[in-house]
């Protein structure tokens, strides 16, 4: 499996440059380049604790852990890799990591480059990242591999009759630290045993205080605003019948996922006359306009604090739903698209009441207006989400527990 996998990226590395055309592509090929450079900075013969994540979402979920680890031992250097430019570029939003850096490509060559170079003390992969070759290198160099928040599902590969080459990967790790029972009941049915259920770190990453947004305080004022996170078109196309109806004391906060200056463009031609952009338009004239356009990245997470609902994207299309638990911890209801099978958390919100699932423009817009005029409705399922957050917050300190002992 190995083998062809390592031609399979070889070939990859070989046709990527030739083919891109997007910015976010370019990215990704020119921040390849640049890994070595980066590396340089690390100190001789300093101890390293490395975290890799895929994307922002993965960096988000990681983010508690690694912000624990460096609390009790601030004499380590934390480095921190993205596979996707969406996670590179907030890469110092926080000020957690000494050094954020690509993933190089995984081929053997330059993944036994990275782990000489690096040569860390630890490696922490977020979630659902499983790349062969640097698991062998890092069991071949006996450097311990954990998994954070790992989510297991029987549609992966790992639980198919074909997948032994794959199951040997999870072997690999020294501990894989799981969201939930069905997780460790599907890798102990394959003979995984070093698993244990530590919960999902996200819910203590939107339990922390957040600092305040002057600019949300002046846009919103006495109005209720709904904020529309990390939106793509099909989710916007959902919303623009609302948006039109929107009466004189309420607001919208739209947050696109992608900012693109093309779409960005596309997306406010189609919004009512007299909306704004975040990043073209004055303090003062923001308090008279009903929508505003959030054209830019950091701030969608304390945005939420300022809203009366959330409608949250991904769901509409086939990209996948996007982080529900920000909103929810601010005790707010959600809207979201159909699309949401394949994460937990909006199945359990949506049982309890506090989430709601639209599939069409005309059921969006109803579902909103019932959510705006009805006080009692509103707070009722704001209160269900809030208090779904908090109880299932302290998988950090459970993950916690067991890489300090290692450190």
């Amino acid at each position: 499996m190995r083998f062809f996998y390592s031609l399979a990226i070889l070939a990859a590395r070989c046709v990527v440059p030739l083919v891109t055309r997007s910015a976010k592509a370019k990215a990704f090929v020119q921040g390849r380049k640049e890994v070595w450079k980066h590396l340089d900075s690390i100190p001789k013969d300093t101890k390293v604790v490395w975290m890799h994540c895929a994307s922002l979402g993965e960096y988000e979920q990681g983010l508690p852990v690694l912000q624990g680890l460096k609390a009790s031992n601030p004499d380590y250097f934390y480095l921190v890799t993205f596979f996707s430019p969406s996670g590179y570029e907030v890469r110092n939003a926080h000020g957690v990591a000494d050094l954020t850096t690509y993933l190089p490509w995984d081929t053997k060559k330059e993944v036994q480059r990275f782990v000489s170079r690096v040569n860390p003390k630890m490696a922490l992969f977020v979630k659902y990242e499983f790349w062969p070759n640097v698991i062998a290198a890092l069991h071949n160099a006996s450097i311990p591999l954990f998994l954070i928040a790992g989510q297991f599902r029987s549609q992966q590969v790992f639980f198919k009759p074909w997948g032994s080459s794959y199951r040997k990967l999870l072997k690999g790790f020294k501990h894989l630290f799981v969201q939930n029972e069905q997780s460790l009941k599907l890798l102990q049915q394959i003979g995984i045993t070093h698993a244990s259920v530590s919960g999902d770190t996200r819910y203590d990453r939107v339990g922390a205080t957040k600092a305040p947004l002057p600019f949300m305080e002046t846009f919103v004022g006495n109005r209720k605003c709904i904020v529309a996170g990390s939106t793509w078109p099909e989710d916007e196309a959902v919303l623009f019948n609302a948006i039109a109806q929107t009466p004189k004391d309420l607001c919208w906060l739209i947050a696109p996922h992608e900012i693109n200056e093309e779409k960005i463009k596309i997306l406010m031609a189609k919004l009512p006359q007299g909306s704004l952009r975040y990043t073209q338009s004055k303090e003062a004239d923001r308090k008279d306009c009903q929508v505003l356009v959030l054209d830019t990245v950091g701030m969608l997470s304390r945005s939420y604090a300022y809203g009366s609902i959330a409608y949250i994207g991904g769901g509409m299309g086939t990209s996948g739903l996007h982080n529900i638990l920000e909103p929810a911890s601010e005790g707010i209801p959600i809207v979201i698209g159909k699309n949401y099978q394949k994460f937990p958390e909006a199945k359990a919100l949506i049982e309890l009441g506090g989430v709601i699932s639209i599939s069409a423009a005309d059921e969006c817009t109803k579902q909103l207006a019932e959510l705006m005029q009805n006080d009692a409705l509103r707070t009722k399922k704001g209160k269900q989400n809030a208090g779904f957050v908090s109880q299932n917050q302290g998988a950090t300190e459970k993950t916690l527990s067991l890489l300090n002992q290692v450190l």
